[in-house]
């Protein structure tokens, strides 16, 4: 799994039927070692927990992505989990406010 920032939302009218439930996000992998730091390219994913804009999320990747969004939806990447906080070496780096 790996730490991301929600960034908003992708909307698709025409779209794969398994995607139909799903809300798709926008998201862009967490820095090292502030949380609501952001880098890299941005990506889409699947959304299974209700996440907002501005949230730092848990993100699974692969065939754990596809096993959480169902079978019938084709997927690399899912969220399944908002994150409360982080805690690295012990000192708070995040903490959903």
């Amino acid at each position: 799994m790996q730490l991301a920032k929600v960034l908003g939302q992708v909307v698709a009218t025409v779209k794969e039927p398994g995607l139909d439930r799903f809300t798709l996000l926008l998201l862009q992998e967490t820095g090292e070692p502030d949380p609501d730091q952001v880098g890299g390219p941005a990506f889409v994913a699947v959304d299974l927990v209700g996440a907002g804009e501005g949230e730092i999320v848990l993100v699974a990747c692969g065939s754990a992505a596809r096993v959480a969004a169902g079978a019938d939806a084709p997927t690399d990447r899912a969220v399944v989990g908002i994150a409360d906080s982080v805690v690295r070496g012990g000192t708070v780096t995040y903490r959903k406010s």
